[in-house]
């Protein structure tokens, strides 16, 4: 993708958390383009490192956190060089985010219209009565029913999908080019999971928005994004259209995730395969692979280091040395 069709460009990213037992290299360099009205995924187990990344472009990663290198480019500005005052101005005006748990990040002390209507005036210069029936509208807009009514109620009064639409709402309230959706459906149920997901969808056709969608839902990815980049302990591991991952997965991780997932096309009774072995401690990283111990394809070179990109065509990346060697017509038994 060339810089001029990127909206938001990681290069090198590198973060990490100085804690009392050592340094936890979070996030270890990963790279990806994000281009306008296009939806990234993001998945991978608990502690990959996706939602660290996400706060990072957002400015908001917490202490012991610091970014020790790389670019955030937002349209070729660089985020990690924002002053307060322009970090403030990016924050909710052009990067609007829904957190991992919505259920709790609404203020219990406010009604639904102050804090819907805060992020409008923070941003923009109009009256009251404009920030008010610009919020009324934006609950319409996300299937909120008898909105004004809603206005005037606290969080504890709406039901959890409610909250969620009402999270939706605050993230896109004032029309970011980008939105960051971290695990936003992981607290609901299926049958309001499906409704956020097809409301989402619509509303990124609408507003031609780009969306990083952050999941460790497979099934999620299928439905609403385009590309899809693939984490594990702190890297991105694969990276490819949708099409690529589900029916080209070419990563031993990858392939992991999906025979882990229930199919549709499966034989009565067929079990799911789990990943054996348990994740990387990200206080002592390993010299090789972060996936090798677990991989049963794991050769000794990959214990020895970290495996190059390899390009396999059409935007689709993978960090493997088994597909290395392949592509050189080398070995692949062991060495």
């Amino acid at each position: 993708m060339t810089e001029e069709k990127a909206l938001l460009q990681v290069k090198d990213l590198k973060v990490s958390f100085f804690t009392p037992a050592g340094e936890v290299k979070a996030v270890g360099g990963i790279n990806y383009d994000l281009g306008y009205n296009e939806v990234m995924g993001i998945v991978g187990e608990s502690g990959s490192g996706k939602s660290v990344e996400a706060y990072s472009i957002m400015g908001l990663l917490a202490s012991p956190g610091k970014v020790m290198g790389g670019e955030i480019l937002f349209e070729g500005d660089d985020v990690l060089k924002y002053d307060k005052k322009q970090m403030e101005d990016f924050r909710g005006n052009k990067v609007g985010m829904i957190f991992q748990n919505p259920m709790t990040c609404l203020n219990p002390v406010y009604t639904i219209g102050n804090q819907l209507m805060e992020a409008i005036l923070c941003h923009k210069k109009i009256s009251k009565e404009e920030a008010y029936k610009k919020a009324v509208s934006m609950l319409e807009l996300v299937g909120i029913s008898n909105p004004e009514k809603r206005m005037r109620q606290y969080p504890h009064e709406l039901s959890g999908g409610m909250r969620q639409r009402v999270m939706i709402g605050m993230g896109l309230i004032c029309e970011p080019k980008l939105l960051i959706a971290d695990e936003p459906t992981t607290a609901l149920d299926v049958t309001i999971q499906a409704q956020i997901l097809e409301l989402m969808k619509d509303i990124q056709e609408k507003t031609k928005m780009s969306i990083i969608f952050i999941t460790h839902n497979l099934g999620v990815v299928a439905k609403i994004c385009d590309r899809v980049s693939v984490m594990y302990a702190g890297k991105i591991v694969e990276q490819g259209t949708v099409d690529d991952i589900f029916y080209n997965p070419s990563h031993p991780y990858t392939m992991g995730l999906m025979r882990s997932m229930p199919r549709i096309d499966a034989e009565e009774h067929e079990a799911l395969i789990s990943i054996e072995g348990t994740p990387v401690d990200m206080l002592n990283p390993p010299e090789g692979c972060g996936f090798g111990t677990r991989c049963e394809y794991c050769m000794k070179l990959c214990l020895k280091a970290q495996p190059p990109v390899v390009d396999l065509g059409n935007g689709h990346f993978s960090k493997c040395w088994l597909l290395t060697l392949k592509e050189k017509g080398g070995e692949t038994d062991g060495e």
